[in-house]
């Protein structure tokens, strides 16, 4: 069985996600596992999709970053993989795609993640220039927390019995960050005043 994973950083990214499940289900896909969370975060879709696949199956991904968090995550991913005899493709290699059946495959594919990497540090430098230029000409004020924001929103679903893993999925937010609100929310004084 071909089994597709797709990743994008936020709910923001929607027609991200959309382009690459369009992407999987074009090379064969049969089974797909997507999901909007920061690498950084609980891939729940991604451990779904290394649990179900079996022998002889393809997981594919459209580019390394959207399946790893970095070259020792993405080698970790491909040794359980081999470990359960499945194959991983990834599309990203111009038309061409890179598949782990073959050892010029794993080489390019360990190639692919050390330079998406690289790709990511030099990004994530110039974000660090950048701010910090903007720090010393007095422009720079933060981002906002923007999970924060959408406290009533968690409060109202979990006013509807929805539960912590459910509300993050629909407002493309962390558990953690519900957890994190519904925690602080029950700790807020009673407006009532008093006592029970």
């Amino acid at each position: 069985m071909i089994v597709g994973y797709g990743r994008t950083s936020g709910a923001a990214q929607v027609a991200g996600l959309e382009a690459q499940e369009r992407d999987l289900r074009a090379a064969g896909v049969e089974r797909l596992f997507s999901e909007q969370v920061s690498a950084l975060g609980v891939r729940e879709a991604l451990a779904a999709a290394l649990d179900f696949v079996r022998e002889g199956d393809v997981l594919v991904a459209t580019k390394p970053d959207r399946l790893a968090r970095s070259v020792a995550d993405l080698l970790a991913i491909v040794g359980t993989l081999e470990r359960k005899g499945v194959t991983l493709r990834i599309l990203s290699m111009g038309g061409q795609a890179v598949d782990t059946s073959t050892p010029t495959g794993r080489l390019m594919l360990t190639m692919l993640g050390a330079v998406a990497a690289f790709e990511r540090d030099l990004m994530l430098e110039r974000q660090r220039e950048g701010i910090a230029k903007a720090k010393a000409e007095g422009r720079y004020k933060g981002r906002a927390p923007t999970a924060r924001r959408r406290l009533g929103e968690v409060l109202a679903l979990r006013g509807e019995n929805v539960g912590p893993a459910e509300i993050a999925r629909r407002l493309g937010i962390s558990r953690s960050s519900v957890h994190a609100m519904l925690r602080g929310a029950s700790r807020r004084p009673d407006p009532g005043g008093g006592a029970t």
